[in-house]
C-alpha cells in the first residue's frame, strides 16, 4: 500500500510539471527594436514587407532560425519575420541582442509551396550595410512632401539588394547607385525591394517608403 502511494504521488507530480516544462520551452521573448524595423514575410531581404515595429517598439520575438540573424515576431496583430540585429531583450538584467538569449526556439521556416512554374528566384545578395554611426543622432528630416514620393514611385530604378535589413541610418556602399530627385536635396535608390531616400555625401539612409 505504502509503494502504491509513493507511485501515485510520483505521478501526480510529474503531471503537475508537464505544463511548466511546456510553457518554457514555448516561452516567447518580448524584445525592443533600436530603430523602425521592417517586418517581413519571410527570413530575408528579397520577402515583402508587411509592417513596422516602431522604434523603441515592443514586439513579442518567437523563435529564430538557427545560425541566422532572423527572426519570427509578432507585432501589433501582425506576425511576420525581422532583422534580430536591431532586437534587444532583457537577460540577467542587461539588454542584449535577441540571439544572444539562449531561451529563444530554434525554428525552421516553412516556405509555403509554389505553383510549377510560378517559383520567383532569390535576388543575388550583392553587398553590406554601412553600420549606422555609433553615438550619434539618427538623421531626422519631415516626411517628404508628396511630390517626391510620387516622382521615387514613378520611376523606379534598378533595385539592390544587401545582406540585413535596411534601416533609417545606415549607410549604403559605393557601388551602390544613387538617382537625384529633381529640385530636392536627397538622392533615391530601391534597397532590399522598398525606394529609400539617401543623403548623397554620407550616402546615409534618411527615409524608408514601407
Amino acid at each position: 500500500m505504502q509503494r502504491a502511494s509513493i507511485l501515485a504521488a510520483v505521478t501526480a507530480l510529474a503531471t503537475l510539471s508537464l505544463p511548466a516544462l511546456s510553457q518554457t520551452a514555448s516561452a516567447a521573448t518580448l524584445a525592443t527594436a533600436t530603430t523602425s524595423l521592417n517586418i517581413r514575410t519571410g527570413p530575408g531581404p528579397q520577402f515583402p514587407v508587411v509592417g513596422a515595429i516602431p522604434d523603441k517598439g515592443h514586439a513579442t520575438v518567437t523563435g529564430c532560425i538557427q545560425g541566422s540573424l532572423w527572426c519570427q515576431v509578432m507585432y501589433n496583430g501582425k506576425q511576420g519575420w525581422a532583422y534580430s540585429q536591431y532586437l534587444t531583450a532583457s537577460a540577467a538584467g542587461q539588454l542584449v541582442a535577441v540571439t544572444q538569449i539562449r531561451d529563444v526556439p530554434a525554428i525552421v521556416y516553412d516556405a509555403p509551396p509554389t505553383t510549377v512554374g510560378t517559383a520567383v528566384a532569390a535576388p543575388t545578395i550583392s553587398g553590406e550595410f554601412v553600420a549606422p554611426v555609433a553615438n550619434t543622432a539618427p538623421l531626422s528630416i519631415t516626411p517628404p512632401p508628396a511630390t517626391v514620393q510620387t516622382y521615387v514611385v514613378q520611376h523606379p530604378v534598378t533595385p539592390v539588394y544587401l545582406n540585413g535589413e535596411v534601416v533609417e541610418g545606415a549607410g549604403l556602399p559605393q557601388d551602390v547607385v544613387l538617382t537625384p530627385v529633381p529640385d530636392y536635396r536627397y538622392d533615391y535608390a530601391y534597397v532590399n525591394g522598398v525606394p529609400v531616400l539617401v543623403e548623397p555625401t554620407t550616402r546615409r539612409v534618411t527615409y524608408i517608403y514601407r
